[in-house]
């Protein structure tokens, strides 16, 4: 039976207190148990906090993520890619520290290569030194995570985050649904089968570990011809894609899976989220 874990990206937007450490309690008494660390604009937390951030996360049965700082492009000119490692190995050991099993990141963007063929391998030959630090530093634990990505210009379709994870050891790809949407202009991730295409093509390239659990992102989006824009709430109708739709796919396959809002409401979206597959799957899954 598929088990489905919900949270915010981030510190739930409803805490009153600014006091990270009181997130996780905040978050299993509103009835979600997963949160996405956000560090998004560089790895600033010290290890003392960090490991009394996993401690109570622990104790609270909430699962954690870490998101990698946006400013990554794997595939750019040396010094960039140079950073860039620099950064994912500073969000590789904060998430060893806190007992996050996966670093979300954005793998790259073409503009410095001669194809997006040419990007992708650029990215997986950066990706190469993460991997080593991670083991120098006894972090096998934690997983790298490409992140499928929502414009046109980035490193991310699906097929290409597949194609990284094939190439080096504990790398799985993150599945955001919105971004797919966008980068095909609403034309993808409209239909039950669209999603199972995913899981399928993920699962048969990769093999059903990198499924225990799909790490998913999810909101509303909007966008343009370049791809993403903005995101949106679930109660924006005028949007894509329907979570219904997802919830549907992933009950289908059977994979569990961790789910994380990206919506500009946060936690309350997370707990939408819950409540519409809990109305789709019923007693067929475990949503926690």
């Amino acid at each position: 039976m598929p088990h489905y874990r919900y949270g915010p990206a981030g510190k739930p937007i409803t805490m009153k207190s600014s006091d990270l450490l009181k997130a996780p309690t905040f978050l299993r008494e509103m009835g979600l148990s997963a949160m996405e660390y956000e560090a998004v604009r560089g790895v600033n937390i010290k290890e003392e906090k960090a490991r009394a951030f996993g401690e109570e996360a622990r104790s609270n049965n909430v699962i954690l993520s870490l998101h990698a700082p946006y400013f990554i492009n794997l595939a750019g000119k040396k010094s960039t890619i140079e950073a860039s490692i620099q950064r994912l190995n500073e969000s590789v050991t904060a998430a060893h520290w806190m007992g996050a099993y996966v670093v979300v990141f954005h793998p790259g963007y073409y503009k410095d290569a001669p194809s997006r063929r040419e990007a992708v391998r650029k990215v997986i030959e950066s990706l190469k030194q993460v991997v080593e630090y991670r083991s120098g530093i006894g972090a096998q634990e934690v997983w790298l995570g490409p992140e499928t990505t929502g414009r046109t210009s980035q490193v991310g379709e699906l097929d290409e985050t597949i194609l990284i994870a094939q190439s080096l050891d504990k790398v799985r790809p993150v599945v955001d649904f919105a971004h797919l949407y966008a980068r095909h202009s609403g034309r993808f991730i409209t239909k039950i089968d669209d999603v199972l295409k995913v899981i399928e093509k993920i699962e048969s390239s990769l093999g059903t570990e990198v499924l225990k659990p799909l790490h998913i992102h999810f909101s509303k989006i909007e966008f343009g011809k370049g791809g993403e824009r903005e995101h949106h709430t679930l109660d924006e109708d005028k949007y894509g894609p329907d979570f219904k739709i997802v919830c549907k796919g992933l009950c289908e396959t059977g994979v569990d899976a961790v789910i994380i809002s990206e919506s500009p409401v946060l936690e309350q979206d997370a707990l939408k989220m819950k409540a519409q597959c809990l109305e789709v799957c019923g007693e067929k899954c475990i949503v926690d």
